[in-house]
C-alpha cells in the first residue's frame, strides 16, 4: 500500500494525511490515485462518523506535482485523466454525508486551494500562507479551484487571487472566509481534532446530512433542494437518536414555561 497519503482510524474518527513532506505534500499521479481510493473508501464505510484531513511537514500542499509531470514525459492527456482521478476523490468527499475538518499549516498552493476547501471546516495555523501561482507556470485551475474558492471567498477575490501573483496570509484569510479559525501553530492539531469530537459526541448522522445538504446544494435547482431538505429531516424524525433528542427538547421547554 502506498504511504503517500496515510489512513488511520480512531473509533468513528477517520485522519486522513497527505504524506509526502518532501515534496511538500504535492499530489503526483499516484498519490492522485490514492486519494480517489481513499475518498470511496472512507464514505462509503458506515462506522465513520468524522473526517480529520492533515498533512506532515512544513506545508500542507504545494498542489499538483509540476517536477513530476515536467519530468515524467507525460503528455496533456495524462494530466487531464490525472485531474479526473483527483476530481472524482474531492466530488466524493464533497457529495458525502461524512463531515471534514482540514488542519493546515503552513503554504497552501495551487491545487491545494481545492484540495483544502474540500473540508467543511478549516482549522488554519497564524503561519499559514495561501497562493494560487497557476499563471506563473502557464496552466489554469484544477482540483475544484474555479469553483470551491469562489464559493469560499467571492468571485472578486478568488480572481484577485488567481489573475496576481497574491499571496495572503491567514489573517486575511480569515477575513476572506478562506478558512473557519485561525490558531497558534501548536494548537492546530488539537483544535481540529476537538471540532471532530463535537461532530462525534453529537448528533453525528444530523451534522453530516447538514453538510451534505449545504455541500450539494448550489449544483441543484430550488425546488430539488427544498425536495431533498423535507425527505432529510424527515428521514432523521424517525430514527430513535432524533426522537430523544425532540423528546428532552420539548421537556425543558415545557419545563421552562
Amino acid at each position: 500500500m502506498s504511504d503517500s497519503i496515510l489512513v488511520t482510524r480512531d473509533g468513528a474518527l477517520a485522519r486522513v494525511t497527505f504524506n509526502r513532506p518532501a515534496s511538500l505534500n504535492a499530489m503526483g499521479f499516484e498519490m492522485g490515485r490514492r486519494w480517489r481510493d481513499i475518498a470511496h473508501e472512507l464514505t462509503a464505510d458506515e462506522s465513520v462518523g468524522a473526517i480529520i484531513l492533515d498533512a506532515a511537514g512544513p506545508a500542507f500542499c504545494a498542489g499538483g506535482d509540476v517536477i513530476e509531470m515536467a519530468t515524467s514525459g507525460a503528455s496533456g492527456a495524462d494530466v487531464t485523466g490525472a485531474a479526473h482521478t483527483i476530481h472524482d476523490g474531492i466530488r466524493t468527499f464533497v457529495e458525502s454525508d461524512k463531515p471534514i475538518v482540514a488542519a493546515v499549516q503552513g503554504a497552501v498552493a495551487g491545487g491545494g486551494l481545492g484540495l483544502m476547501l474540500t473540508a467543511d471546516y478549516i482549522v488554519a495555523s497564524e503561519q499559514s500562507k495561501f497562493v494560487s501561482r497557476y499563471a506563473n507556470i502557464g496552466l489554469t485551475p484544477d482540483l475544484g479551484v474555479s469553483t470551491l474558492l469562489p464559493a469560499a471567498v467571492g468571485q472578486r477575490r478568488a480572481l484577485q487571487l488567481l489573475l496576481q501573483d497574491v499571496t495572503i496570509d491567514a489573517a486575511t484569510a480569515l477575513d476572506w472566509g478562506l478558512v473557519t479559525e485561525v490558531v497558534p501553530a501548536d494548537e492546530v492539531a488539537a483544535r481540529s481534532e476537538a471540532v471532530a469530537r463535537f461532530w462525534l459526541d453529537n448528533a453525528t448522522a444530523a451534522f453530516g446530512q447538514a453538510k451534505r445538504l449545504v455541500r450539494t446544494g448550489a449544483g441543484r435547482s430550488f425546488a430539488e433542494n427544498l425536495d431533498d431538505e423535507a425527505a432529510s429531516i424527515g428521514a432523521r424524525f424517525d430514527t430513535d437518536e432524533a426522537k430523544a433528542r425532540v423528546q428532552a427538547f420539548a421537556a425543558a421547554s415545557r419545563s421552562r414555561s
